[in-house]
């Protein structure tokens, strides 16, 4: 029983890791091996919150140039580190990562006791179900949910500025005084 306002059903953020291993040389990956990497990426549908890395043993700077030219297509950037995936890479190839969070709220909508009586003037099971689930369904990336997003640390003062200074800059609207009005004018109804 909740007598409290706090929503027992909260989102969950799961993490699916997607691997790829591709042979990769002193020269980084060949042509065939990058067509098969945007292959891979459009049928993996790559989109805004997916991660991408590479878990390359040789560290090699042409192989992670070529994954990011490609994952630039689709509008993402190359993390740095890789998480932990199964097995090992074998040597002469380079593992690309795609890590793809999804957001939930488990047991929701939760309809039990709707017609019970409430004499502990609790909230319902399903409290908060709606509110959880709306901004599981609509955050763009999960993992905001998490650690939430982190600036550039950049701050763009020209832009903000330009509206500031128009806004002193301006003439107050009641400087030149009121028009004069007549009723008795034609206004041509």
């Amino acid at each position: 029983m909740n007598r409290s306002l706090d929503s027992i059903k909260q989102p969950v953020v799961e993490r699916t890791n997607f691997t790829l291993d591709l042979v990769s040389g002193s020269g980084g990956l060949s042509v065939p091996e990058q067509r098969r990497l945007d292959n891979w990426f459009a049928t993996m549908d790559l989109g805004y919150g997916d991660r991408i890395s590479i878990d390359d043993p040789m560290s090699n700077p042409s192989t992670k140039e070529a994954v990011a030219a490609i994952a630039a297509r689709y509008g993402l950037l190359v993390s740095d580190g890789a998480p932990v995936t199964q097995g090992f890479v074998e040597p002469g190839k380079s593992r690309i990562i795609i890590t793809r969070s999804r957001a939930s709220v488990p047991g929701c909508p939760d309809w039990e006791g709707r017609f019970a009586s409430n004499y502990g003037n609790a909230t319902s099971p399903g409290f908060g179900c709606a509110v959880n689930g709306n901004l599981a369904a609509m955050v763009a990336n999960p993992e905001h949910l998490v650690q939430g997003a982190t600036g550039t640390g950049e701050t763009v003062i020209m832009t903000s500025n330009k509206a500031i200074d128009s806004y002193r800059t301006q003439a107050p609207t009641g400087q030149g005084g009121l028009k004069t009005v007549s009723s008795t004018s034609a206004g041509g109804n």
